[in-house]
């Protein structure tokens, strides 16, 4: 998928002094497609410079990041993202919680391709959940959203960081060999949960967290959408797939660590299932954000570990390990491990407007 981009498009990230906003700013700062041009926050945080949005009253800088933030931003002036001025601008990139979602998506989407990190939209009907290279053809369903809603541009939301890793995993599998059931538990880095009322430090160090709210349901929800066949009615029909999880919170920074079991219709051996991992074809694979490899396998049983191979790709590859036969559902058995805030988050967004506009569905 070779693309020429003669000009840079003008983005906005709304929602850009939160975790996710911040993971934007890193990952688009010398994005040869992309250029942001706004920034945009709560109405507390417009019309400060963003370096001082930040800042809290005790002089603290609440920049999360790993590297500092880049110069270009540091006295960027933040807008209001209730008050945006669309028709400057060629992409709209949102990180804000839900309730913000469902308020302000809509209002950039009559006018502007839209893509979203939140939840709000993902299971709409006429709204595809798109991952590039595993159900790229959904995004077909753009021009059915705009039909009905009657919106120039359009809203396509990324999935949930940790179903990223499983519908990723689970895609070559389906094709090669049907997926039937499919157990998975996870073990979710803390970075999953933000900063603010999410996993407080003495909640897991020396610990385990057993449950995360609402993540079981949106990964068993989201995977069998992404999964499911568009019809020709520009419609999704599930996968039919049985789909159980068990999501926890572990005491690791970032990355999403899981161990899946899987059931298959047709018989599979080890040998297959790292066949079909193997050589399965991406057709994203030129686009700047896209990983050299869909997949790293790993034949050494220690690995993936989350602190050493995270980061492998730009933290975009999808990582598989320890590869067994499923004996109990009749299939495969894996543990992959995938980076949350990267391929499941900022990074995985960027993306996927970048598959857009190779498509030319971003003009």
């Amino acid at each position: 998928m070779q693309v020429k981009v003669e000009k840079k498009k003008k983005v906005a990230v709304v929602g850009a002094t939160g975790i996710a906003g911040q993971q934007f700013l890193i990952a688009l700062k010398d994005h040869p497609w992309f250029e942001i041009t706004v920034l945009a926050a709560s109405p507390r945080s417009a019309g400060k410079t963003y370096e001082n949005a930040l800042r809290t009253p005790n002089g603290q800088v609440n920049w999360w990041q790993y590297e500092p933030i880049p110069a270009a931003f540091r006295n960027m002036i933040v807008q209001n993202s209730e008050e945006l001025n669309l028709k400057e601008l060629d992409i709209i990139f949102t990180a804000i919680d839900t309730d913000a979602a469902k308020a302000l998506e809509p209002i950039y989407a009559a006018e502007k391709p839209t893509i979203s990190t939140a939840s709000a939209f993902r299971m709409e009907a006429d709204v595809p959940l798109l991952m590039p290279g595993v159900n790229s053809n959904h995004a077909a369903m753009i021009a059915q959203q705009q039909k009905n809603r009657g919106w120039k541009g359009f809203i396509v939301p990324i999935p949930n960081c940790t179903t990223y890793g499983l519908a990723c995993t689970l895609a070559p599998l389906h094709k090669a060999f049907g997926v039937k059931s499919v157990l998975m538990t996870s073990m979710q880095a803390t970075s999953g949960a933000g900063r603010n009322g999410g996993v407080l430090a003495l909640d897991v160090i020396d610990n385990l967290v057993p449950y995360i709210p609402k993540e079981e349901e949106k990964v068993e929800n989201e995977t069998l959408k992404i999964l499911g066949e568009l019809g020709s009615n520009g419609q999704i029909t599930d996968a039919k797939i049985g789909v159980s999880c068990t999501c926890t919170r572990v005491p690791v920074t970032d990355g999403h660590t899981e161990t899946v079991f899987v059931g298959t219709h047709k018989p599979v051996t080890v040998e297959q299932a790292t066949a079909a991992f193997r050589e399965y074809q991406s057709d994203c694979a030129d686009l700047p954000s896209a990983p050299k490899n869909f997949f790293q396998l790993h034949d050494d049983p220690f690995h993936p570990q989350p602190r050493i191979d995270r980061d492998s790709d730009g933290g975009m590859t999808t990582h598989v390990g320890r590869i067994r036969a499923e004996k109990v559902l009749g299939g495969i058995k894996y543990v992959l491990l995938s980076h949350n805030t990267k391929a499941g988050a900022a990074k995985g967004a960027i993306f996927v407007a970048e598959y857009l506009l190779a498509q030319g569905i971003i003009k």
